[in-house]
């Protein structure tokens, strides 16, 4: 499948593209700065350099015979307000007007689903990111409303809590299980979980919590 992948220089966007590559895709990435991705990555996919606060540079990178995309855009110190949705939005636009209809894209699970077990858990982890991680949860609040005026596109949504280092161990938890501050996901397991989306419809317009 040709895929484009956004998101490809972190930590989450590289375990991304690694991963499908070895499963035999044809991978294209929009980056800022191409030197970034390892030369072995680089070497085995398409790269164009680009910005995706840029409408132009998304529709660069999304040719219409694209099968599916992968969004792992990060936000950190420093990123814009509203990166995810920004960025999220100039690639609705292109998904409108062309054929494509698959979008795998990682949020976060400070922002609740009527489907999630609403625990003490949740409710803290959702006040702690809001607190102390202000940006970070607005942007994936906003992206994830964004998605839902969208039905129409086949989107899936993956909300992680606490990505870290680690290695792929390819057995975790999809769905919306109790979680709290205390779950926990691999970058890894995370990209692991998001590849196979590609090809599965079983989560098709949700957005279900991945942790161990």
């Amino acid at each position: 499948m040709k895929i484009t992948i956004f998101g490809a220089t972190g930590a989450l966007g590289r375990e991304c593209l690694k991963q499908s590559l070895d499963a035999g895709h044809q991978v294209t990435v929009l980056v800022r700065t191409a030197s970034k991705l390892p030369n072995e990555l680089r070497e085995r996919a398409t790269v164009i350099e680009g910005d995706a606060l840029e409408a132009s540079d998304v529709a660069k990178a999304l040719p219409n015979d694209t099968g599916a995309i992968l969004f792992a855009v990060g936000v950190v110190k420093g990123s814009p307000d509203n990166l995810c949705t920004d960025v999220t939005r100039h690639i609705l636009e292109v998904m409108d007007r062309t054929d494509i209809d698959r979008l795998i894209w990682c949020g976060g699970g400070s922002v609740l689903r009527d489907e999630d077990q609403i625990t003490f858990g949740a409710k803290f982890v959702k006040a702690f990111s809001k607190l102390f991680m202000a940006k970070k949860h607005n942007d994936k609040e906003n992206q994830l409303a964004l998605f839902d005026q969208h039905p129409d596109v086949g989107w899936i949504g993956i909300r992680p809590l606490q990505m870290k280092a680690g290695p792929k161990k390819g057995s975790y938890r999809v769905g919306y299980e109790a979680f709290s501050g205390m779950s926990s996901i691999s970058f890894a397991d995370c990209a692991h979980a998001m590849v196979h989306m590609l090809q599965d419809d079983t989560w098709l317009g949700k957005a279900p919590i991945i942790q161990y």
